[in-house]
């Protein structure tokens, strides 16, 4: 260890650092010191092949998912269907972590309306409750219940619902341009599986009976339709998270649009899928928009009350794509040359700066990953009205947020790269001003 060379002490130092944020410092491997600076085509390839181990898990989470779906269906139970719900969380898991590829990458912003789209208006896909209202200004299909309607119309076009398939479901995701008419992917499978959140006193959380999916003992009608679209929705999940890993396998789509891009272009590309994850989406659309109108419904995952761990393992996956480590569902560690590295070897402070957001905004949303897990206070009650307490525990994760977007930019800055770091569905750069 004596002859151990300082940059790769500096390493070690911040390997170290953020590992110890994970809980991780133990499984902390040495690497071989190297004495060439990491090469920007490096860093892209490495990270390509970290978007084909996150995506490839992710694919493979929703196959069990619909596995699991379709042994529910077969013979519907309570301790079936939450053996699916549980699933649901896992496959979550992931799939999070790959989202600070997408504001990056064209090829992956194009499919994942079909994956992640959300908010989604409910009543699109099934029974509401009455305070859910009939119409919307904004959406004319806001409360049309595909599942008990077989003839429907989309603007001036009649469709023909009678056979809930594939076709159908592609055809009402966005329908008449409504970016809330989601009939797709993670949200529409979660609402078929929870159904609406209950508000009461404790966290909000949808109760829908496995009899809604027993054809012999049948609640609140359909059952045979609810059940064909909640299969459809699972295999159409699976089928486009597979796309996704192979788009990102050699020769894939979004793999040859990364590399096919100069040194500054992937750079660029890398930190502002990262910057826009960080600001635009997180602290912006998923949490401030919430946090001010005090609305549980603008939690992402209102129906399973699973919005805690989805800010966590998003936070988690800028982590793996800033250090270029990914610990894979069969516990292998992919591992490589990352853009941290490359940020290090041209500014040190400013890298460091990076290490330091990213492992104090981890610690803030950990707190509340950790308060909804115990069951102290749910997402959904740490965003109401009236609730110091818990403003304050999203307004902390929302600041740290805003100062890793900051250090993201101060890196980018230092490797004279321009991003974006505004982007988001429904948010602009203003909005965290």
């Amino acid at each position: 260890m004596e002859l151990l060379m300082p940059r790769f002490k500096i390493a070690l130092w911040r390997a170290m650092f953020l590992l110890a944020a994970f809980g991780l410092a133990d499984e902390v491997m040495v690497p071989a010191a190297a004495d060439a600076a990491p090469s920007a085509r490096d860093v892209a390839v490495h990270y390509a092949d970290l978007a084909a181990a996150i995506y490839g898990d992710a694919a493979g989470q929703a196959k069990l998912l619909q596995e699991r779906i379709n042994t529910f269906l077969a013979a519907p139970s309570p301790a079936v269907l939450e053996s699916a719900r549980t699933q649901w969380k896992q496959a979550r898991i992931p799939y999070l972590q790959s989202e600070g590829f997408r504001f990056g990458s064209a090829t992956v912003d194009a499919l994942e309306p079909r994956v992640n789209a959300w908010p989604l208006d409910e009543g699109l896909i099934d029974y509401v409750a009455p305070a859910y209202g009939t119409h919307s200004d904004e959406n004319p299909l806001y409360a049309l219940n595909v599942v008990a309607t077989r003839e429907i119309r989309v603007g001036a076009r009649p469709i023909d619902a009678s056979a809930i398939d594939e076709k159908l479901l592609r055809s009402l995701q966005e329908a008449e341009g409504v970016q809330t008419n989601v009939s797709t992917g993670y949200h529409a499978v979660e609402f078929l599986l929870w159904g609406q959140p209950v508000h009461g006193q404790g966290p909000a959380i949808g109760q829908r009976p496995a009899t809604d999916y027993d054809l012999a003992h049948c609640s609140h009608g359909n059952c045979d339709r609810r059940a064909a679209y909640l299969r459809t929705a699972a295999g159409l999940l699976s089928a486009d998270l597979a796309q996704m890993a192979a788009d990102w396998k050699a020769d894939g789509k979004a793999r040859n649009e990364l590399l096919g891009k100069d040194d500054q272009g992937a750079l660029s590309q890398i930190l502002t899928g990262l910057g826009s994850l960080s600001f635009g989406e997180m602290a912006g659309e998923r949490m401030k928009l919430g946090l001010e109108l005090h609305d549980p419904e603008e939690a992402q995952d209102c129906f399973s009350d699973n919005t805690h761990n989805s800010h966590y393992y998003d936070e988690v996956g800028i982590a793996d794509l800033w250090t270029g480590r990914y610990v894979a569902d069969d516990g292998r560690v992919v591992q490589g040359t990352s853009i941290s590295e490359y940020a290090m070897a041209s500014d040190p402070a400013a890298a460091r700066g990076l290490d330091a957001a990213i492992a104090n905004t981890l610690v803030k949303i950990k707190v509340i990953k950790d308060s909804a897990d115990s069951g102290r206070m749910g997402y959904d009650q740490m965003i109401s009205s009236g609730n110091a307490a818990g403003n304050k525990l999203v307004q902390d994760a929302m600041d740290a947020l805003v100062a890793q977007t900051r250090a993201i930019e101060a890196v980018a800055a230092s490797l004279k790269l321009q991003v974006a770091s505004n982007k988001s569905d429904h948010s602009s750069d203003t909005l965290l001003r």
